[in-house]
């Protein structure tokens, strides 16, 4: 694949109302039409975004945008360590990295509904969140370490032709930290594989609420410029009428 910076393929996603599986209280929602990049932002593209935009880069950026875990893995300001794929997800990069990765592209990141909304289809249902197995496979994948080194495109394409919204990477979401706030700063967790562990999720009565709560309460668990190994993010764009 190996996409350079602003080649990110993209697709129509139709919008519709559904109702958020946590922390709306049944609210339902109203989803406009927009556009989705198929996969997650990768390696690859960020090393041309910090290469064309140098503020970015590890030794450069201001430590108000990002903290000190801000690509940690890379062997320099332009150059990834030889663990790393081009074609693997970015991680460990801020909200305010992956903000404006988006908007130099005339893009945006997904609000947490918009991407609530396409994460809930499975390969041929729009909605499949009340499917056992799937929810067994997203909370299988919580307790997989290590796959943010796979790939962009490893992961099945759902109904919406997107791949990898579970089992690569979390993403960033615009307004990640609207919904549930459980966390003042890094001192609520011990270490990243802690916060994002499924910790025998598995075995919870609820499935499908259980994966929600999961990834509302990680939004609300992280600051902006928290950076974290297998925090990642992809592009929307809205649809011009």
């Amino acid at each position: 694949m190996n996409l350079a910076y602003g080649q990110s393929k993209m697709v129509l996603i139709k919008g519709d109302t559904y109702i958020p599986l946590y922390g709306r209280d049944s609210l339902k929602v109203t989803i406009s039409d927009f556009e989705m990049d198929v996969y997650p932002v990768t390696n690859s593209q960020f090393l041309d975004f910090v290469e064309k935009y140098p503020k970015w880069q590890r030794s450069k950026v201001k430590r108000l945008f990002a903290d000190e875990n801000y690509l940690m893995e890379w062997k320099s300001d332009t150059k990834l360590s030889e663990t790393q794929s081009l074609n693997a997800p970015i991680t460990s990069v801020s909200w305010f990295a992956a903000k404006d990765y988006c908007e130099c592209l005339g893009k945006r990141l997904p609000t947490v509904d918009e991407w609530e909304y396409v994460a809930m289809a499975n390969k041929e249902l729009p909605d499949a969140r009340t499917l056992k197995s799937y929810n067994k496979y997203i909370l299988e994948w919580y307790e997989t370490p290590k796959t943010f080194n796979n790939n962009a495109g490893s992961t099945f394409k759902n109904y919406w032709n997107v791949y990898d919204l579970h089992g690569l990477v979390w993403e960033w979401t615009f307004d990640f930290n609207s919904v549930l706030v459980s966390g003042e700063s890094r001192k609520d967790v011990d270490n990243d594989s802690n916060l994002f562990c499924g910790s025998a999720a598995v075995g919870a009565t609820d499935l499908m609420n259980y994966a929600a709560f999961m990834r509302y309460a990680i939004r609300g668990s992280v600051k902006a410029k928290y950076a974290m190994k297998n925090l990642g993010f992809r592009c929307v764009k809205n649809i011009n009428k």
